[in-house]
């Protein structure tokens, strides 16, 4: 069995792309994020029989509910650190019986589904399955063990995020296999550069002409 864990927030305004509400304002940067939550679980509807949402803050399961439909298998995220938090939910997911398991966030709507297949089945040979980000972070891992070592002494939100990751993996005798580069949106440059991509690839998607026309609205905003 398999299981993908989508990392989720609730779209509270204040709590949700802060380095971009510094510049758009917090219910912009709010509605930035629900668009590309949505935009990230159609790309992946594909996988909804393995996914499961974890959710912070824990007691808004009930507003995700209301918001994404009763459909989704819901989780609440436990512990202070996003590494406790991973540590956390991979450990479950391998409790209850998974035999591979994805994280991925919400924060890289460009991703696809071949990606997350490509993720499952790099698992098969490797123990440990990481999409690194151009800004030092990364916007997957793949566990095919439970490794809640790997997310220890971590940098989070720092540069050094995947450089460590890599190392954590390598002193635990862990192999690594690393997928394409890619990108979170955090900054109005890399939501621009998400919009232009899709226009290019000729999308229609509601969710891109949501964040199309937020972008052109918060042209003068500046980069976060």
């Amino acid at each position: 069995m398999r299981r993908l864990l989508v990392f989720l927030k609730y779209p509270t305004p204040g709590q949700v792309k802060t380095r971009l509400a510094a510049h758009v304002g917090e219910e912009a940067a709010s509605e930035i994020y629900r668009a590309c939550a949505e935009l990230t679980l159609h790309r992946l509807r594909m996988f909804r029989r393995d996914i499961v949402l974890c959710v912070d803050p824990p007691e808004a399961a009930e507003e995700t509910i209301s918001w994404l439909g009763p459909a989704w298998a819901l989780q609440p995220q436990r512990g202070a650190t996003l590494g406790e938090r991973l540590a956390e939910a991979t450990a479950t997911a391998f409790r209850n019986g998974a035999q591979r398991v994805v994280v991925v966030g919400t924060d890289s709507p460009w991703l696809n589904a071949a990606i997350i297949e490509q993720a499952f089945a790099a698992l098969e040979s490797a123990d440990v399955a990481v999409g690194p980000t151009d800004d030092g972070g990364y916007y997957l891992i793949g566990l095919g063990k439970a490794a809640p070592g790997l997310f220890e002494g971590i940098a989070w939100s720092t540069p050094r995020v995947y450089e460590e990751t890599a190392a954590r993996a390598q002193s635990l005798g862990l192999t690594l296999h690393p997928l394409p580069m890619g990108y979170d949106v955090d900054r109005m440059e890399d939501l621009r550069r998400f919009v232009a991509e899709e226009t290019a690839a000729g999308s229609v998607s509601t969710h891109v002409k949501i964040l199309d026309a937020l972008s052109v609205a918060m042209k003068g905003g500046g980069d976060a």
